[in-house]
């Protein structure tokens, strides 16, 4: 982001914020990543294993000549089932947590209000091998939503998703960009419906209901500017008539 541009930007109370434009995910953020992985790697260790375990009894049942003993068959590979299982989650596992921690710092996010013909806009930048930045004018936005799960507030901290009229629908799987891992999560997406109210009045959520703005009935030169040009549209529309029946 060029420093030169005037932006108004949100200040969370949060010390990492960068220069006050640019702020990042919590480092709990991180531990929430490291704790879903380890969570995860247990869990298909578990799945490993009672598969294997299910699979015993299985032949042991269908060819009980071939494999008389379920509990046998368990104990004779059980040993190595494990040691297997164990090595193919620590293949993935081990560098999964290395490499999350060059993810999370390349993680940027910005909410900022561009005077001017650039309109205002959620900045949201990812990824250190492909590297995307997306820039969510609030004109598209039709739905600002805040997020906390059980990981979440285990630790602290909550997500913003962003939804638009591009992209919200039956086939939409999910929100187009989502600001993660945020302490101040309440604050941003408070900040972005102010902004949007600001820029689009208007601007209601689904929780929200409002009455109409009414646009004021032209007055003086201007209703009389209104009537001529409706007379001449209607003047014109008679000639074609005439026209189109000689």
């Amino acid at each position: 982001m060029r420093s030169d541009v005037d932006v108004t930007i949100i200040k969370p109370p949060f010390e990492r914020v960068t220069g006050g434009r640019v702020f990042r995910p919590s480092r709990a953020f991180l531990h929430k990543l490291w704790l879903k992985l380890i969570v995860a790697a247990v869990a298909s260790w578990i799945s490993v294993i009672l598969s294997f375990i299910s699979l015993a009894n299985f032949l042991a049942y269908v060819e009980p000549l071939k494999y008389p003993s379920a509990a046998l068959l368990v104990s004779t590979w059980l040993v190595r089932v494990m040691t297997w299982a164990t090595v193919l989650e620590l293949a993935w596992l081990l560098p999964a947590l290395a490499l999350m921690p060059v993810y999370i710092r390349s993680i940027e996010y910005s909410v900022k209000g561009e005077s001017g013909e650039t309109l205002p806009e959620v900045y949201v930048k990812k990824g250190f091998i492909t590297i995307t930045r997306n820039h969510v004018p609030f004109r598209t936005i039709t739905n600002i939503s805040s997020q906390a799960g059980p990981f979440d507030r285990f630790f602290g901290i909550g997500s913003v998703n962003i939804e638009t009229a591009g992209f919200s629908g039956t086939e939409a799987k999910g929100p187009e960009e989502k600001m993660e891992g945020i302490v101040f999560y309440e604050e941003v997406r408070d900040y972005i419906l102010a902004e949007l109210r600001k820029f689009r009045e208007p601007y209601v959520t689904t929780t929200e209901t409002t009455r109409p703005t009414e646009r004021p009935s032209p007055k003086g030169e201007d209703l009389n500017q209104e009537l001529l040009a409706t007379l001449r549209e209607i003047r014109d529309m008679l000639r074609e008539e005439r026209r189109a029946q000689n």
